[in-house]
């Protein structure tokens, strides 16, 4: 329904702070909830957050408290502002809706490197 393209990943290191773009190219109002995954060489692409039309969020346990899913309905944008990072949280993150994920669409995500 809705293409995403994720945007701002980088290299920073263990501490530093990112922010991750999910563009829309249509309206996100429509949109039911977006999420934001990740993948780790060798691991299963994970749930990292989540936001709903009503603005409700869910987080990954190990993310809580440095990870904050916010939209901007008017730039059509979901972001991922990551704080604190880990090497744990290296990986490339995805973004997408209910409906990619049912059929398995991915965009190419955006690299997430952390180390010294």
């Amino acid at each position: 329904q809705v293409q995403l393209v994720e945007s701002g990943g980088g290299l920073v290191q263990p501490g530093g702070s990112l922010r991750l773009s999910c563009a829309a190219s249509g309206s996100i109002v429509t949109i039911d909830a977006v999420g934001w995954y990740r993948q780790a060489p060798g691991k299963q692409r994970e749930l990292v957050a989540t936001i709903d039309s009503d603005g409700r969020t869910n987080y990954l346990t190990s993310v809580k408290g440095r990870f904050t899913i916010s939209r901007d309905n008017a730039k059509n944008t979901v972001y991922l502002q990551m704080n604190s990072l880990k090497p744990e949280d290296m990986a490339v993150y995805y973004c997408n809706d209910h409906i990619g994920v049912k059929l398995n669409y991915w965009g190419q995500g955006t690299q997430v490197t952390v180390s010294s």
